[in-house]
């Protein structure tokens, strides 16, 4: 069979054209970031925002490298399409990140199993490892906005200034930064990570 007359042509199809949305609709979730002068969280957004551009060059090379055709490729397929405040925006990031880890690219990975590709379920499910770790963020996030809780701690921990790089330990980062008087939204954040492998 064809390459160009699998399901895994079309998945990564599928999965490059997500790839970008997600990687638009992140920007914009960045932007409203920017509007509530919360810099640093929307450098991390921006962050997670390229890594998804990377993620869908990666689908859109592997398409060309198994002979894929550079026509139109015509698929079905169902995108997000969120609007809202930024808590919201966080918080259906979390859910499509969620979605992609636990449903769409497990189930790519085993397609592309079936049909022989077993370097492209390997992509798969490379990023669906990726989007994990981008969906605990994104929930974290999501809670210290929606709660307040984003510049807070229940210990004391290190604050940065990301502009002047003032330190200060404590469970709660400054209002303005004594130094260069920069709102809070310059403090650096404390993200977390879980269950990366080595």
């Amino acid at each position: 069979m064809q390459f160009i007359n699998t399901e895994t042509y079309k998945n990564l199809a599928r999965s490059f054209a997500g790839e970008c949305q997600a990687g638009m609709r992140y920007q914009m979730v960045a932007k409203l970031a920017m509007d509530e002068k919360m810099k640093t969280l929307s450098d991390a957004i921006r962050t997670i925002a390229k890594n998804e551009t990377v993620h869908a060059t990666q689908f859109f090379n592997q398409i060309l490298e198994k002979g894929g055709s550079t026509d139109n490729i015509t698929f079905e397929a169902g995108y997000p399409f969120h609007a809202g405040s930024l808590a919201e925006g966080l918080k259906f990031s979390a859910i499509d990140e969620k979605n992609e880890t636990e449903e769409i690219y497990p189930s790519f990975a085993l397609t592309a199993e079936k049909e022989g590709f077993k370097d492209i379920a390997g992509l798969f499910k490379q990023i669906a490892e990726v989007e994990a770790q981008h969906q605990i963020v994104f929930q974290y996030l999501y809670d210290g906005v929606k709660n307040g809780t984003l510049y807070k701690s229940e210990s004391p921990i290190l604050w940065i200034c990301s502009e002047c790089g003032h330190m200060h330990v404590a469970t709660e980062a400054w209002k303005i930064c004594p130094l260069c008087k920069a709102t809070q939204g310059y403090v650096e954040l404390h993200l977390p990570f879980e269950g990366v492998r080595e």
